[in-house]
């Protein structure tokens, strides 16, 4: 059995996950979650989805973007 590196379960399903020089065992989506994904950098909330990005910062949403100074920031691509 392995060890999950957020919670310390000792578990016989745990997965690995690696992301570009990063790599965690875990075991369970949520743990990976809390282990893995980037934070907004406004309001600090882990992103699981596409968020939004400018050059060097990664954001939940447009609006917290936008609260950070950056201006031209949508939260949908036009058709």
């Amino acid at each position: 059995m392995a060890t999950c590196d957020v919670c310390g379960n000792e578990y016989d399903k745990v997965f690995t996950i690696q992301y570009q020089d990063r790599t965690g065992t875990f075991d369970s989506f949520e743990c990976a979650i809390a282990g893995m994904a980037p934070e907004c950098a406004h309001c600090g909330v882990k992103i699981i989805g596409h968020g939004v990005e400018d050059s060097d910062q990664l954001y939940c949403c447009a609006s917290c973007a936008r609260q950070k100074g950056q201006t031209d920031v949508k939260d949908r691509v036009s058709s």
